[in-house]
């Protein structure tokens, strides 16, 4: 048996590889350097979803946009028991209240409602009123201004399209495996969905970028870096942003990511030094990790760069994992899809190692 499933292949897949030896994305036949900062997000969904839903308009830019306007409606059951909660709870309880079912236009809701409800969720719990979306916009730039109330620059669109691309998909992750886990019963698209969005909630998966903006701040300057990891680790805490479970090499996603951020904060005002004041500890942190681990291949991950990408954009960190489900939901559907096109409920094994009952004398 594999602890953790390791290296066990559950599924066959068209939608993405990752090869951890490499450093290689592939989504669709089309690597990460593809793809990330040169794609929409509405183009990269449309990309996974091909071959999966009937009529799949060339550009879901339009449908996508009415789906943010139909989802908005729901947006009228927040309350205060759900401003209570954390921001992913209240987007995932809020996105519990559509109606399930396989076909496109429910696919099309599932994708606006991370990024119409985040947004509802975030205003309101800062005392400010929702703001309805808007059909002229792109997904990415919709976004945005429902969050801030402002319309983004075109470098903040670019940027946040960026992000959504990079984490669209990512093989057989844990949020994805259960997606599919759930589609294979027929319970329908949310369901699935709602499976991700609760996996991914956890801090081994999609809930990692929110403490990293901590640790940065906790350091405060470059040359307190090493001193602050060194002591962490002697604690025994976890450095989040670093390892990863099947990469070997350098996460690519991180390299499209900081590309990102850099180009976003370049001759702009946005974070300055902040940029350069997080190379300084993920240098420290690579180093120290060498020295102490040396027999592992612990290198920077998607979430070092996410906390500082979904930062630049005036995101607050206990939202960070709501805008990774607002780039993941495409690829949890297509997995569902893929999932149902094979037609097989997937039941594994397990090995009892419990106690047997007493045979009677």
């Amino acid at each position: 048996m594999s602890d953790g499933l390791e290296d066990v292949v559950a599924a066959d897949t068209v939608l993405s590889e990752v090869d951890g030896h490499a450093g290689r994305l592939i989504i669709r036949g089309r690597s990460l350097d593809e793809l990330a900062g040169r794609t929409t997000y509405e183009e990269v969904t449309r990309l996974l979803w091909d071959g999966f839903f009937d009529n799949l308009p060339a550009d879901l830019a339009p449908a996508l946009a009415a789906a943010r306007v139909e989802v908005f409606a729901e947006v009228s059951a927040l309350d205060t028991g759900l401003l209570d909660r954390t921001p992913i709870e209240g987007m995932r309880a809020l996105t519990a209240r559509l109606a399930d079912g396989d076909d496109l236009k429910v696919a099309l809701r599932l994708v606006a409602a991370p990024a119409v409800f985040t947004a509802a969720v975030v205003r309101a719990q800062a005392g400010e009123a929702p703001v309805k979306p808007d059909l002229a916009l792109g997904h990415a730039a919709d976004t945005l201004r429902m969050l801030r109330g402002k319309p983004a620059t075109r470098a903040e669109v670019d940027a946040l399209d960026t992000y959504l691309v990079t984490v669209s998909d990512h093989g057989l992750n844990a949020s994805t495996f259960a997606a599919r886990v759930i589609a294979s019963t027929r319970a329908g698209l949310t369901s699935a969905v709602l499976g991700g969005i609760s996996a991914l909630k956890g801090p081994l998966h999609g809930g990692a970028p929110g403490p990293i903006i901590d640790m940065l701040d906790a350091i405060g300057r470059p040359e307190n870096a090493r001193a602050w990891i060194e002591a962490a680790l002697d604690r025994g805490d976890r450095l989040m942003g670093f390892g990863h479970r099947v990469y070997r090499v350098r996460d690519p996603r991180a390299d499209a990511l900081k590309a990102a951020v850099r180009k976003l904060t370049e001759g702009s005002n946005a974070m300055p030094g902040r940029l350069a004041f997080a190379e300084a500890v993920e240098s420290a942190a690579l180093a120290i990790l060498k020295e102490r681990k040396p027999d592992r291949s612990l290198q920077t991950n998607v979430e070092f760069y996410t906390a500082l990408l979904l930062e630049a954009l005036a995101y607050p960190p206990s939202a960070f994992t709501c805008v990774f489900a607002a780039g993941r939901v495409s690829g949890w559907i297509a997995h569902a899809r893929e999932q149902l096109a094979g037609g097989r409920l997937i039941r594994p094994q397990s090995r009892y190692v419990g106690p047997m009952p007493r045979v009677a004398a």
